[in-house]
């Protein structure tokens, strides 16, 4: 149990500290509403928000950043309780993506009240996505693992049987 935990709180606490670094820098350097095209298809951006995934309650209530700050710390120590448990290394890899996703997010809303949101993905014109950051792209690829490992991690399991 404790090997199970060290990996997957080790990914965990380096995707959050990789998190905040770029979110350090890009406060720094982008003004808001600015952008710094990087590919064609990439810009760095800073946006702030307030809400969830997608911006969804994205406005100015008073206590969102608390709430949705402690909604997320829930909800990782939830995770890592289920790391302890986590048999296999995709699992593992997964939680800690997850985890270190919502912490580095979490801090942003203690510092600044708002998740700073930098990844501006785009083709062309075409502008449909919004802003996202690593920690957002922590989370999404830590739960395709998460999927992935659910559907094909343990060949042996008594749900594969007839």
């Amino acid at each position: 149990m404790i090997g199970r935990l060290r990996f997957g709180l080790a990914v965990a606490v380096i995707v959050a500290a990789v998190d905040q670094l770029a979110k350090w820098a890009i406060v720094t350097m982008v003004r808001p509403q600015g952008h710094i095209p990087v590919l064609p298809f990439l810009d760095f951006v800073l946006a702030w928000n307030r809400g969830v995934s997608f911006g969804v309650g994205n406005n100015q209530g008073p206590y969102n950043a608390l709430l949705f700050t402690l909604l997320s710390l829930v909800i990782s120590a939830v995770l890592v309780a289920w790391m302890a448990k986590a048999g296999s290394r995709v699992a593992l890899l997964g939680l800690g993506l997850v985890v270190g996703g919502a912490v580095g997010n979490a801090a942003d809303r203690l510092h600044y009240g708002a998740v700073v949101d930098f990844l501006y993905v785009h083709a062309g014109s075409f502008t449909w996505w919004p802003a996202m950051n690593l920690a957002d792209w922590a989370i999404s690829v830590g739960a395709a693992f998460l999927v992935f490992d659910s559907l094909f991690g343990n060949r042996d399991s008594h749900k594969n049987t007839p």
